[in-house]
């Protein structure tokens, strides 16, 4: 590391400083574009689950725009509705997927989408808040189940989506965590980013194909016994990275 471990923790407090001060930006996240259903509802469990699983190498805020116009239109609603999917013939969910952009790879990603609504049938009646149930709402269970499962839910198990899944889960459901902790930092482009601007990992561990895993570790490695938790701080530096270090700490 660049700097001591102190030195990192002393620019983690003045990060969250601004970010709780609104200086970050922040007003809007991306998955704030949603049709404001009940926060208990399968419908609202649903609508943040799978698009999260499309959630790569793309603009979120692009994303959950397209999701929240594709959940509004009677005539693509049906896609949020695992069942419906199950039956439903792949180039029809394919047209209804690109009608939007939500899917903007037209093979590959309707198959993920009837994938996850196919898993959502077999292993919870169609209800994935049954997922989190039947694992005591446990964050370690949970993951742990869909890893297990991993062909199940196909770029839902991945490392960084899995963990900012759950944290969207917390933050836009009613679900509580009986050990919110294990949600584990989302190392996306913007974190790692930011977490090299703080001098966690350095440029060449950037570089590494498990730079994701290994800037997971060393945020549970730094944050260990301090006010924190690690998904605390996704945001921060996500829009820290995203407005491109414009805001000195």
């Amino acid at each position: 590391m660049d700097y001591s471990k102190q030195e990192i923790l002393q620019k983690v407090n003045k990060l969250m400083e601004l970010f709780h001060a609104g200086s970050l930006g922040g007003e809007i996240m991306p998955e704030d574009a949603n049709p404001a259903l009940a926060k208990d509802s399968l419908e609202n469990y649903t609508y943040f689950t799978l698009p999260m699983a499309l959630n790569y190498q793309r603009n979120s805020y692009a994303l959950w725009e397209c999701a929240n116009k594709t959940y509004c239109d009677p005539e693509t609603h049906d896609v949020f509705s695992p069942f419906d999917v199950t039956k439903m013939n792949i180039d029809v969910l394919r047209e209804k997927l690109i009608k939007y952009k939500v899917a903007l790879q037209p093979n590959k990603q309707p198959v993920i989408w009837q994938t996850i609504c196919i898993s959502i049938n077999d292993f919870f009646a169609g209800d994935i808040r049954n997922l989190f149930s039947c694992n005591s709402y446990s964050v370690l269970n949970i993951k742990q189940f869909v890893l297990n499962n991993k062909q199940s839910f196909p770029y839902l198990s991945g490392n960084k989506i899995i963990n900012y899944w759950l944290y969207v889960m917390q933050n836009y459901t009613d679900l509580k965590f009986v050990d919110r902790e294990n949600i584990t930092i989302a190392p996306d482009t913007h974190v790692i980013q930011a977490s090299m601007k703080l001098g966690v990992i350095t440029f060449e561990q950037s570089q590494k194909s498990d730079v994701q895993l290994l800037v997971a570790n060393r945020w549970n490695e730094l944050l260990l016994n301090t006010p924190y938790q690690p998904i605390d701080i996704h945001t921060p530096l996500w829009l820290w990275s995203r407005n491109k270090f414009s805001v000195n700490i």
